[in-house]
């Protein structure tokens, strides 16, 4: 639906395999932050990075609206031939694009959605940018970042508030999914490096490989029900872990119990 809207508009869609590829982390988006949107004084919403084409930006402004009907998204890309090409989706006060990076172009969101961008810079560029990001934000504003595959179907991002990284949650097409230790692969910059024995991130991953295997026998009522359990028997074993959202092959776990050493 969304590529045909690109092409209507003459945008082009080479490269966006799968446009709703953000789909689960805007999901998660209205289900953990809409409070929080609900309750801005300025419904501002950054998406940061949104590519060669619009319609990642498009398909969230869509999404929050659903939780904040006058939400105002901006699109924000370096690349000025970029928001070029991104003009004729705009649609203010609802959804805009302009040039700008991590200083968020001067503006104060109240959530910034940085998807798929950090991953090319160094980890203490990646460091340095949400710090930079974080101290843009509106009070009580967050910052959600983090990385997914071409088509959706696996993805890791971390929230941030004005005191750093508070989560990290993981989703995934339980489907598709061999074991949760596949999900590395899609870690954000911050952890990539760090799953390797003796990180806290390589000992939680093995940790949910391990129930994983446990609730193998649960696999005859679906994968996704295997999940289920193996994110509960994570809670069991003291893990400090959200699991109401598992049902959607999703888990988040404090930052804390992940954070590099």
């Amino acid at each position: 639906m969304a590529a045909g809207r690109a092409r209507a508009l003459g945008l082009p869609t080479r490269g966006t395999t799968n446009p709703n590829r953000l789909r689960r982390m805007d999901n998660w988006i209205v289900a953990r932050l809409g409070g929080t949107l609900r309750a801005a004084a300025d419904p501002l919403v950054v998406d940061l990075g949104y590519g060669a084409t619009p319609i990642t930006s498009m398909e969230l402004a869509q999404r929050l609206a659903t939780v904040r009907p006058d939400v105002r998204v901006l699109g924000l890309e370096i690349d000025p031939d970029r928001v070029a090409a991104a003009q004729p989706a705009s649609a203010p006060p609802r959804l805009a694009f302009a040039r700008g990076g991590f200083e968020l172009a001067g503006h104060r969101p109240v959530i910034v959605r940085a998807a798929n961008v950090l991953r090319q810079y160094p980890e203490s560029d990646a460091l340095d940018a949400w710090r930079t990001m974080t101290s843009c934000l509106a009070p009580d504003g967050v910052l959600v970042e983090g990385t997914c595959d071409e088509i959706g179907r696996r993805g890791a991002w971390v929230l941030l508030d004005a005191d750093g990284p508070q989560s990290l949650t993981f989703a995934a097409r339980v489907e598709n999914l061999g074991r949760p230790g596949d999900l590395a692969e899609r870690l954000p910059k911050a952890l990539i490096h760090r799953n390797v024995r003796g990180e806290p991130i390589f000992e939680f991953l093995r940790a949910f490989d391990a129930e994983w295997e446990r609730a193998a026998p649960l696999s005859a009522f679906g994968p996704r029900q295997r999940w289920i359990a193996a994110a509960a028997g994570l809670a069991g074993a003291g893990w400090p872990v959200r699991t109401d959202r598992a049902r959607f092959g999703e888990l988040t776990v404090a930052w804390d119990a992940v954070a590099p050493r």
